[in-house]
């Protein structure tokens, strides 16, 4: 049986980066950089991926930086302007392996409120089958349950599975529960690593 191939979607994928909007709206880099990683931090909107809405996520935040009010209502009302699309050197990799007959399923962290939109725009993501979105299912990576609950889906144990994500803590913790893994930089070396395990 050919091993099950499974990817993340923002920053493999999909081109996500908050900066996309907010280049537009800072004028100065240095604020800029505070206010992602201290405001709409990381962390703020991890929340978000999981169980709580933009909209009481921004009214919690509003009361503690009052001064950036408008900028924080942004990060969900223009939260689109944050994609700049698809990854296409990936997205070409994800076909190939399609046409050669593997299984494809991903695993996300993402917002239930905003992957609807996402999805729809993309024929791609009809190729998963499962495709875990950690806003409908509670749990985010690098926890340990949606790795657990995308095998129960699968019905396959972690060893027949390739997990790729580029983000390190999360292949770390598909590595202890057993996965093979590709932390992935870019499309050329991910193509790099399939070919040199014979994937292509």
């Amino acid at each position: 049986m050919k091993p099950i191939i499974i990817f993340d979607l923002g920053g493999v994928l999909m081109d996500w980066d908050p900066r996309y909007l907010y280049n537009k709206i800072f004028s100065d880099a240095d604020e800029m950089e505070y206010f992602l990683n201290e405001v709409c931090s990381p962390e703020w909107n991890a929340q978000t991926d999981v169980n709580k809405s933009f909209l009481d996520a921004i009214d919690e935040l509003i009361p503690k930086f009052p001064q950036y009010e408008d900028q924080i209502r942004a990060y969900y009302s223009r939260w689109d302007e944050m994609i700049a699309g698809v990854i296409p050197g990936t997205v070409d990799i994800l076909s190939e392996l399609k046409d050669a007959g593997y299984t494809l399923a991903a695993l996300s962290n993402w917002s239930s409120e905003t992957f609807p939109g996402v999805k729809a725009q993309h024929d791609f993501m009809s190729w998963f089958s499962p495709l875990v979105v950690s806003g409908y299912i509670g749990y985010k990576k690098p926890d340990p349950e949606p790795f657990q609950i995308l095998l129960h889906e699968l019905k396959q144990e972690a060893s027949d599975c390739l997990f790729i994500d580029d983000v390190e803590d999360n292949i770390l913790e598909a590595k202890r529960q057993g996965f093979e893994v590709i932390h992935f930089t870019s499309p050329q070396q991910l193509r790099d690593e399939l070919e040199k395990r014979n994937y292509l």
